[in-house]
């Protein structure tokens, strides 16, 4: 499959970030301080290593054979059976992925926002959108991260920043937790929030420069990292440990207690909450890409307009099964621990089976003399 190098280093950065980024800010502090109470803080950072080393993995990888995903190079590394397998249930676990995120983005809207509207509906319009924005290309696909990029970030980051004033650093002792319960359970929950860095399997092949791949990697990933590290310390330092545990969505808490300066909106739950509907939109976006696009790979297929709507009905079976919040945030943990085996463990083995075999992609050569 031919792909159009036409993605630069920083639209690279910003897909990783806008794709990480998403449903999870709201309920990532309250996984934490299950975990290691005051602690969370360092269970977030050591679960963003955790991911990082995912990333490092995936792009050297890419950078290792650069005009091929890994549903492709994967065939030529462990062979085409054993890896058409994996394939098939990391395409399952995407699917997943988009089920859970849009079942959550729906309980969020229906008891935060629009009382009176049908958890399904909610549910169904979010996976309509990602399905008819899913059927752009890989250039139209960053156009869109591109766009909503700065929606996503910046106030984000005003909002946590402003809300650092009302913290306390006596929540935050002591720094390794107070007799933390789960400190490795929390820590692989944590590093399941960065698994939207899979997206860099389909993005280094649309890369101009794939051998810049890496610094697009770690610009991507350290910003959602320290903005998800500073929301945990903000939380936490401003309602303490176990006052946390009592609330859903500790981040939507928090925005309620932040103004900005000198009264000019007195609360900023509002304006949060239209900042995370776009990056649900932008991380759905991201997983049923990869869950469509990756399909019509593995069945070799020239596009994968297909297989837009073709999932949605599965995916939406999925979504509505858990019977209630706290049953889907169970789930979640679950299949997000689980999913480490995918994007962590197997790009582990393909990349030590690449060494040991000094497996490179003869594309190597063509991309380096067309620089």
């Amino acid at each position: 499959m031919e792909h159009p190098r036409q993605i630069t280093v920083i639209q690279a950065a910003i897909i990783l970030i806008s794709t990480i980024i998403g449903v999870g800010v709201l309920a990532l502090s309250l996984f934490a301080v299950r975990a290691a109470d005051s602690g969370a803080p360092l269970v977030t950072l050591l679960g963003f290593l955790i991911g990082l080393l995912g990333l490092w993995l995936l792009t050297k990888l890419g950078m290792r054979f650069p005009a091929q995903s890994i549903i492709e190079y994967s065939e030529d590394l462990i062979g085409k059976w054993p890896a058409r397998g994996f394939s098939v249930l990391i395409i399952g676990f995407f699917c997943l992925l988009t089920a859970l995120a849009s079942r959550e983005f729906g309980e969020v809207v229906v008891t935060s926002v629009l009382s009176k509207t049908p958890l399904e509906v909610t549910v169904i319009v979010m996976l309509l959108l990602a399905a008819v924005s899913s059927r752009a290309d890989i250039t139209t696909f960053t156009y869109f991260h591109h766009f909503y990029f700065p929606i996503i970030v910046f106030p984000a980051l005003l909002i946590v920043v402003l809300s650092l004033k009302n913290a306390h650093v006596i929540n935050l002792l002591p720094l390794w937790g107070n007799e933390p319960s789960d400190m490795s359970g929390g820590i692989l929950t944590m590093a399941a929030l960065f698994q939207g860095s899979f997206v860099m399997t389909i993005v280094i092949p649309a890369m101009r420069r794939p051998e810049k791949a890496m610094v697009a990697g770690y610009i991507g990933m350290v910003i959602p990292g320290a903005l998800y590290t500073l929301i945990v310390i903000a939380t936490v330092g401003v309602f303490g440990a176990e006052e946390i545990k009592k609330l859903v969505w500790p981040t939507l808490e928090l925005a309620k207690t932040t103004s900005l300066p000198a009264n000019i909106l007195e609360r900023l739950d509002g304006a949060f909450l239209a900042v995370w509907v776009t990056a649900v939109f932008t991380t759905l976006l991201s997983t049923y890409y990869l869950a469509i696009y990756f399909s019509s790979q593995l069945l070799r297929l020239r596009d994968h307009k297909m297989f837009a709507f073709f999932l949605v009905p599965f995916i939406y079976v999925i979504a509505m099964f858990s019977q209630n919040l706290l049953q889907l945030y169970e789930i979640i943990q679950i299949v997000g621990r689980l999913g480490l085996v995918f994007t962590v463990a197997y790009p582990f083995v393909l990349f030590v089976v690449a060494l040991i075999r000094k497996k490179k992609s003869r594309g190597d050569q063509l991309v380096a003399k067309s620089d």
